[in-house]
């Protein structure tokens, strides 16, 4: 325990540091850690099912949360080719190259250096493409893909790894057969485990009204997800079969965030920074966790019987490899469907992909660092290794895991922002459409509301006077129309409610005076639960992008966090 907090304790102080000069935290981080792996006693070893079911689970979970369902749908295409098609294709060619490249490894130990190589982590990419401004339609699939590939490469290692263990030098006829299966039985048991947790899990949000229960049942949720698809399993001729948790997190996270905005607003605006939180927090683990490495995995193979030179050698051809793949494949499969034939195809079915420029797919290509999923099963491979598992050139595979992580990191990590720059690779029209959609979203919002609660308004004119109700109505249309921050905007309504009871005939006596404070704040809090639905309404029907959804929501989040907190409301009551 003291390790590992020391641990965290160096890893947040370095992206602290990162975060005030500008740079890139994961990259930092790892530099730093490398350097300090070089320090005499400094031994971290990787538990890898510590980094699958501690560190994995809450970072896919918090991503799912945070991606648009609605561009993830419209972008499943693009998404699919990479987080699937491409893993298997980088985990073939690259096992292929390392089954010429060493002469005593076999086929399945080949391929399973590929399946540890094959699936990118986009943590540092979209933390840099967000900080430089990428189109949304790149950062969907680049998020996208994210939340995919690690099934496939993880479902493509454990395929491989049963002939290693088994000491088989090639493949059964099926394996081919048995692979598809494999996958299928993950996709089908992980997303429908997943949709079935958040099913549950949204049910109780909706019923039980308590913000601080709600949000720690949403904590446990990406655990049990994970641990418990995985143990769903079968075996069937003598390879065991059982749902992908990390289709299940990814599903659970897309369904519960589609439904976030019927949770209630106080466990929104507490879950939104625990989950950034939780996110830096292991993030930064992990990174150090690889830099930590650098030093013990260059003194095994330096002891290793193929030697580091070779051993290096090896895996760097490898590196190579892994980086040229991810462009060729990019532009060869997209722009195979942008043929006349498929553009004709894709109208006829009603979903055509999204338009890509080359500069787009560059930056694509350009996004394939590797990270979590790579470090951890190159550190099942050592473990079983260590436990007495024969494995050929277990020194090669877990070397190039190193080379491949740390290179993708220093190569495509650092040189990314200079391609996007270079490119010119954003949309600055993107936050203008947002403004307009956000404006015109709020006024609609308003005038759906304001129409409801005519029995309201009604009830009010009995009250005080057709002109007041009628000057607290046009105030409220020109906080629509100001776009004013929230807590100035419930400044003022405060101060035009308290204005409009004093104005009362008759010298309202103090009882008076709160049943009409009472009757404004529960007018106000309807307004905004119409303005809630009139929102969902509006997204499920696909007029609003979700993105301007969550920033009108966020807000209206706030206003509705300071009518509650604020002092002339405590001080009513």
């Amino acid at each position: 325990m003291e390790n590992i907090l020391l641990l965290l304790v160096g890893a947040i102080a370095v992206t602290v540091a990162a975060r005030k000069l500008g740079l890139p935290a994961p990259l930092l981080v790892t530099g730093v850690a490398i350097a300090v792996s070089f320090i005499p006693g400094v031994v971290f070893d990787i538990d890898p099912e510590v980094i699958l079911t501690i560190v994995l689970p809450p970072l896919l979970f918090s991503a799912a949360l945070d991606i648009s369902f609605q561009d993830f749908a419209n972008s499943l295409r693009q998404i699919r080719r990479l987080g699937i098609m491409l893993v298997i294709l980088t985990a073939l060619i690259v096992g292929g190259v390392a089954n010429i490249l060493v002469p005593d490894i076999t086929l399945p130990a080949a391929l399973l250096i590929g399946a540890i190589v094959a699936p990118p982590d986009a943590v540092s990419a979209t933390a840099i493409g967000k900080k430089l401004g990428l189109p949304r339609r790149v950062m969907t699939v680049l998020s996208g893909e994210s939340l995919i590939n690690d099934a496939a490469a993880l479902t493509l290692f454990k395929l491989f790894l049963v002939p290693v263990l088994l000491g088989a030098g090639g493949f059964g006829q099926n394996i081919f057969g048995e692979g598809a299966l494999l996958l299928l039985v993950n996709i089908v048991i992980g997303v429908g485990f997943g949709l079935l947790i958040a099913i549950v899990v949204q049910f109780i949000r909706e019923r039980i009204n308590d913000p601080l229960i709600e949000t720690v049942i949403g904590l446990l949720v990406p655990f049990v997800a994970y641990i418990f698809a995985e143990q769903i399993h079968f075996e069937l001729n003598g390879l065991e079969y059982a749902g992908s948790g990390v289709l299940a997190v990814v599903a659970a996270g897309l369904s519960l965030g589609y439904n976030a905005p019927k949770a209630s607003y106080t466990m929104r605006l507490q879950e939104q920074p625990i989950w950034a939180s939780l996110d830096v927090l292991l993030e930064a683990f992990v990174f150090a966790l690889i830099g930590l490495q650098f030093k013990t995995v260059i003194v095994d193979a330096i002891n290793s019987p193929h030697g580091l030179g070779f051993s290096l050698g090896v895996a760097f051809i490898l590196l190579g490899v892994t980086i040229l793949v991810r462009p060729a494949y990019v532009f060869m499969s997209y722009y195979r469907r942008r043929t006349p034939r498929s553009l004709r195809r894709q109208q006829r079915r009603g979903r055509p992909e999204v338009a890509m420029s080359w500069q787009d797919l560059t930056v694509i290509s350009w996004t394939g660092m590797r990270g979590v999923v790579t470090l951890a099963s190159a550190a099942t491979v050592t473990a079983l290794f260590k436990q007495g598992q024969n494995i050929p050139a277990h020194d090669i595979i877990y070397l190039t895991a190193f080379v491949v992580t740390i290179g993708t990191l220093l190569i495509q990590g650092v040189t990314l922002p200079l391609v996007i720059k270079w490119l010119k690779v954003t949309d600055p029209d993107q936050a203008k459409r947002d403004a307009a959609a956000e404006r015109a979203l709020v006024s609609k919002t308003y005038q759906v509301a304001l129409e409801e609660m005519k029995p309201q308004w009604q009830a009010l004119t009995e009250q005080i006077g057709a002109e007041k109700t009628e000057k607290i109505i046009q105030r409220i249309q020109q906080m629509a129309i100001a776009q004013t921050q929230a807590q100035q905007a419930d400044e003022d309504l405060e101060e035009a409610v308290d204005q409009t009871a004093a104005e009362i005939p008759g010298r309202p006596s103090l009882q008076q005076r709160k049943e009409f404070g009472k009757f404004m704040n529960d007018a106000r809090r309807q307004i905004n639960n119409i303005r809630r639905e009139v929102i969902i309404r509006e997204r499920d029907a696909g007029n609003l992008d979700e993105e301007v959804m969550r920033t009108v929501l966020t807000e209206l989040d706030a206003e509705s966090f300071a009518m509650d907190k604020s002092w002339q409301n405590r001080m009513r009551a």
